[in-house]
Order: structure tokens, then C-alpha cells, then sequence
């Protein structure tokens, strides 16, 4: 435990300062530690030092170097998320897990893999792809570590079969507040204990390693592609699907700012799109039209029985590939957008959006998991913050009575500081004691989780 009577480096002038970058510089090597430079910052906000600590051991060390001088710290992994949510109160060290990376040889039990918290995600899964295996992991963020999808508890289309990456976890290695080395597994309590830092953003604790189910590579695996026009007619397809119990592994939706009411076609267009030259291709349709994307895993005559009956359900529009859309695995939006994640009941997903299209006065981009009634849209990031203010607020009167919630991810800074980034949050009082019993001195990232923890 830190000093509280200890005068604080921030306030120790250069000297102070120059002492800490030694120390820093001694605990991670002499190019793993230094003064932060323009882009060291946190959802805008400016770093001191940055350190890269080159084990669990040399962390622990940065740590206690922080606790005995009254510093924060803040992890940062590639730093593709490094801008959502709230900015902390302030940040003098941001640590680096970049050197908290790799695949463990030998594995903790079978069909597991340890991870370290650093080690990007796509290089985990060109190495488990050399034996067959992956993990059932695909977050959209390129370059993102394992400890970072872990923090933001970040997931892509696979979530609706296999869930989130935290929802995979077998155990965690993870530093408390104090440098102490904590290893999470063992059971439901263990778990449960691991769990809880999915999400939180850094700031319950500095993720070491993450222990995470395996399994082997799909045989065969198609997209069938169904072009939609309304919310309405993608609730009533999403529950066809879901009825027919075809085990789909991904059911996504892409509806683009253009989509409005589906256009009439004529006759001639419709058997076109039947013939069986147009089997494989993209569907034939207006710009502007969204798409629901299924995507079946499995052996090859187990998919293509599947896909069949599925081609079968959705009608003429629909089509099959051996490759994923070119938005699949990706956010609608875009650098300096208002980015919102949208979660609701999927029997309220088209209310959702449409409440969403309401409140903004023309339809938005919403992309996402809608088999399971989770979807991000992008706001433009020129719409003024008091306008933003205005969308949040109604499109959360409207999630409210369904069970759902609206969070924003990331905005302009001026929006940032003008909405309520989180909405309702049930759990608040919990997640404060959570905070005060790992980080009672809330020295890591304070600020980032909601109500100011």
C-alpha cells in the first residue's frame, strides 16, 4: 500500500520526474521506458511515462513504483479501443502489455490455450491454424490483443454460438492494484473472479495472460446471403431462421444509411435472380439495401444440407459463398463518429432501430450480432453534441421498457463531455465494490468505468 503522506510525483517537478523515468527504465530496459510522447493518450488524455514491462515481475515492479509515489496507471494493449469510453481522471504511466505476449507450450489442460495478454489475436490464430485449431474468438478490431478483447469484452459474429472471449475463459492471470500476481481458475468462483475484469477497461486489474477454450478449425463453412430493406423484415427473418433450427454459427445484418422500403421488382427481375447461373453470386438488388448474413459451420455435407434448407427459408434473394462479405467483422462506424452499441431482446431489435431512425430524423448505419440483439450504429461525428444528446435520450426512453440499453463507445470530445455515455445501469452499486475492494486507491485508470470508478 502506498503512502499516503508521500508527496505525489506529479507535483515533484523535473528532478522527481527524471528520478521515475530512471527507476521506470530499470525495472523494463533502457528502451522500454521513457517520457510519453503526442500520442500516448487515453480517450484524450495524456500520458507521462510509458513503460513496457517485459514480464508479470517487471509489472508487478511498475506497479509498486506507482503505489509508492501516488501514480496512476493505465494499461494499454495495441490500443485499437483506446478511445472508448470514458477518459480517466489522469494517466502518469501508461503500461505497455506489448511485452506480456505469447502462446504457452505447454498447454493447462486439454483443448485449452494460455495466451498472453499482449499477443494480438490474429497471430494466436495463425499459430493454433498450423495444427488445425482456432479460437472461436473474432473480434473486429484489426490487430487487437487478447488482453485488450478481454478488457473491452469485445466480440464479433461468432459471439452468437460460442459467445464472448470472456465467456471462453478457463483462468486469468491478472496484477492487482498493489503489484500482486493473481491466478483466477479453479471452478465456478474462479471464474466468476475472472470475469470480472472482462470489460473493465483496465481498471480492476493489469491483465498477465488468459487461459481460453480451443477448438479444432471448421471442415467447411458458407455465407448465405439474404438482401433486407426494413427492420421489420429482418425480425421476421432472424425468427424463421431461429425456428428452423439450422445451427447457425453467425447471424449478422449490415444496414447501410441508404436502406429505405424495399422496391418493387418486376417479374423478369425475380426469375433472373432464380436462375441457377446466379447461384453463388452477390444478390441482385438496389443500392441501399442491407443484408442478413447467416454463416454455417460444420462438415462439408452437414453445411450444404444446412445451407440448402436455408436457401429454401429465405427465398429467391438469397445466395451462398465460400467467403464472408466485405463488412463482415466490422464496425459501421468510423474514426471521429458518435459510435453506439445497441442491446436489446432480438423480438425488439426492429423497435430498437427504428426508435434509432426516429430520433435522427433518417435512417443511420447499424451493423452487428442481430441473432442475438446486439448492434453498433455510427452517429455523425459533425452532429452537435446537445443533437446527440437528444438521440441518446430517446432512443434510451425507448430501450428502457424492453430490457435494453444504448452505451456509447466512442465520440467526438465535445459529446463525450455533453451525454451520459452509459445510460441506466443496474449493477452500479456492485460494480463500486468491486472497485474499492481490487483498487480501493482507484490508481488504475480511474474514471474509465461508469459513475466515475
Amino acid at each position: 500500500m502506498y503512502d499516503r503522506g508521500m508527496v505525489p510525483a506529479r507535483t515533484t517537478g523535473a528532478s522527481g520526474a527524471l528520478d521515475i523515468t530512471h527507476r521506470l527504465i530499470e525495472i523494463c530496459g533502457p528502451r522500454f521506458a521513457r517520457f510519453a510522447g503526442p500520442a500516448d493518450e487515453v480517450a484524450g488524455r495524456a500520458a507521462r511515462w510509458v513503460a513496457v514491462p517485459g514480464g508479470a515481475h517487471a509489472a508487478a515492479q511498475v506497479l509498486q513504483l506507482a503505489a509508492r509515489h501516488d501514480l496512476t496507471v493505465v494499461p494499454r494493449g495495441a490500443g485499437t479501443k483506446i478511445d472508448w469510453g470514458a477518459p480517466p481522471e489522469r494517466v502518469d504511466i501508461m503500461l505497455d502489455t506489448g511485452r506480456l505476449a505469447g502462446i504457452g507450450h505447454q498447454s493447462p489442460g486439454p483443448g485449452t490455450a494460455e495466451v498472453g495478454a499482449g499477443t494480438p489475436l490474429r497471430a494466436v490464430q495463425a499459430t493454433l491454424e498450423r495444427t488445425g485449431q482456432r479460437l472461436a474468438v473474432d473480434a473486429p478490431s484489426p490487430g487487437a490483443t487478447v488482453g485488450g478483447v478481454l478488457a473491452a469484452d469485445e466480440a464479433g459474429p461468432l459471439r452468437h454460438r460460442h459467445g464472448t472471449a470472456c465467456d471462453q475463459l478457463v483462468g486469468l492471470r491478472y496484477l492487482a492494484a498493489d503489484g500482486e500476481l493473481t491466478e483466477a481458475d479453479g471452478g465456478a468462483s474462479g471464474l466468476a473472479q475472472a470475469r470480472l475484469l472482462c470489460g473493465s477497461e483496465g481498471a480492476l486489474g493489469v491483465l498477465v495472460s488468459a487461459t481460453l477454450r480451443v477448438q479444432p478449425m471448421p471442415a467447411s463453412r458458407v455465407w448465405v446471403t439474404r438482401p433486407v430493406w426494413t427492420p421489420l423484415e429482418v425480425h421476421d427473418l432472424i425468427r424463421a431462421v431461429l425456428a428452423a433450427r439450422l445451427d447457425p454459427a453467425a447471424i449478422e445484418l449490415d444496414l447501410p444509411a441508404g436502406a429505405g422500403p424495399r422496391p418493387q421488382w418486376d417479374r423478369r427481375a425475380a426469375a433472373m435472380a432464380r436462375h441457377p447461373s446466379m447461384t453463388g453470386r452477390a444478390a441482385a438488388g438496389p443500392a441501399g439495401a442491407g443484408c442478413l448474413v447467416v454463416l454455417l459451420e460444420g462438415g462439408p455435407s452437414d453445411v450444404a444440407e444446412r445451407s440448402d434448407r436455408l436457401v429454401s427459408l429465405l427465398g429467391a434473394r438469397a445466395t451462398v459463398a465460400r467467403s464472408a462479405p466485405s463488412w463482415w467483422r466490422s464496425y459501421p462506424f468510423a474514426p471521429g463518429d458518435t459510435a453506439l452499441r445497441l442491446e436489446v431482446p432480438i423480438t425488439d431489435l426492429h423497435a430498437a432501430v427504428y426508435a434509432l431512425r426516429d430520433a435522427a430524423g433518417a435512417p443511420i448505419p447499424v451493423r452487428g450480432s442481430a441473432g442475438l440483439g446486439v448492434v453498433h450504429a455510427a452517429l455523425p461525428g459533425a452532429l452537435p453534441p446537445d443533437r446527440v444528446a437528444a438521440i441518446l435520450a430517446a432512443v434510451r426512453s425507448v430501450l428502457l421498457a424492453r430490457q435494453g440499453r444504448c452505451v456509447v463507445l466512442a465520440a467526438p470530445p465535445a459529446v463525450r463531455r455533453a451525454v451520459d455515455l452509459w445510460g441506466e445501469l443496474a449493477g452500479l452499486a456492485r460494480l463500486r465494490a468491486v472497485k474499492q475492494h481490487l483498487d480501493p486507491a482507484h490508481r488504475l485508470a480511474p474514471g474509465r468505468l461508469p459513475g466515475g470508478l
